[in-house]
């Protein structure tokens, strides 16, 4: 028994009257010793802070990965009804129509079913949780296409299948252009006045996104685009090849009126409406061009001023 041990090392509680008993080997002094400051209640594993805390962390975390995915991969996913149903008119070279399962159906979603099925683009009935992680704010009204990255033109070449062309070269360039719909609408001018491609540089300028496409009204399956490293080497690049390089903006040496390049190769370069064109590439222009204009406005939407020299410059070549 306890009580009577004869365990050696064993010890007499003074005042008791049984034998000898069993020491506690100084664990009861241990157990009694303070264990520090309490942690914090998120720190606690079974405490709900800490639950609640690990519950947001998983969140952050699947957040993290999903917008790593996003950003990594090479596809752009266009969200919503009307403008998946705009890309599809449009004749965006899509890969695949994703439609979410329960999703109701109403006129927008039927069409759209119907042109990805006639051009070929797989559709694909998925979870709405798998559309949900493809948008940030999860306004997706359950489709989404998904588009191919865009096929750039290196410069040289697109210059040179430029020269093969019937008419001379006409090539519209970009600088500081930063708005997709402005960039659309460019390819869609060059498209309409046989113009024979757009340069963009690699940096600081908007690229040939969904955006871009719908503005386009499917110009940019016709059109070639290349991006330029460096845009002020590559247009004194063309300039050394024989091409006459005419910048837009304000208080030019010439006006619309006394443009005469219905022979000629030319490099139409158009600037932001804010900025317009930067120093380096306005000291590489030929000539600084300006368009005429009635009342107190000083200046075009980048587009529109594309447009309209382009205009006059299919003009001067039927002529």
């Amino acid at each position: 028994m306890a009580g009577n041990s004869s365990r050696r090392g064993a010890t007499r509680n003074s005042g008791s009257k049984k034998g000898q008993v069993v020491g506690s080997g100084g664990k009861g002094r241990r157990g009694l010793a303070g264990r520090g400051a309490t942690p914090p209640a998120e720190e606690r594993t079974y405490h709900a802070a800490a639950k609640r805390a690990n519950r947001v962390e998983k969140g952050a975390q699947r957040a993290r990965e999903s917008h790593t995915r996003r950003k990594e991969s090479p596809y752009e996913n266009v969200l919503g009804r009307n403008p998946v149903l705009e890309c599809l008119r449009s004749g965006v070279p899509a890969t695949a129509l994703y439609v979410a399962v329960g999703t109701e159906n109403d006129e927008r979603l039927t069409e759209s079913v119907q042109l990805a099925a006639e051009a070929g683009i797989s559709i694909l009935e998925v979870p709405r949780t798998d559309l949900d992680r493809m948008s940030s704010n999860g306004l997706h009204q359950g489709v989404a296409l998904q588009i191919p990255p865009f096929r750039y033109a290196h410069p040289e070449d697109m210059l040179a299948e430029a020269k093969q062309a019937y008419s001379p070269p006409l090539i519209v360039a970009l600088d500081n252009i930063t708005d997709p719909r402005n960039l659309g609408a460019v390819i869609r001018s060059v498209a309409a006045f046989g113009g024979h491609g757009v340069l963009i540089p690699e940096r600081r300028s908007a690229s040939v996104t969904a955006v871009a496409w719908r503005t386009s009204a499917g110009a940019a399956a016709r059109v070639p685009v290349a991006k330029a490293t460096n845009l002020t080497r590559t247009l004194k690049g063309w300039k050394d090849s024989g091409v006459i390089v005419i910048g837009l903006d304000a208080g030019g040496d010439m006006t619309l009126d006394d443009l005469d390049v219905a022979h000629d190769a030319v490099a139409v370069v158009v600037g932001s409406e804010g900025k317009g064109l930067s120093r380096l590439v306005r000291e590489n222009c030929d000539h600084i061009l300006s368009i005429p204009m009635a009342g107190n406005m000083e200046s075009l939407n980048a587009s529109v001023a594309a447009g309209v020299v382009l205009a006059e410059i299919a003009r001067q070549r039927r002529s």
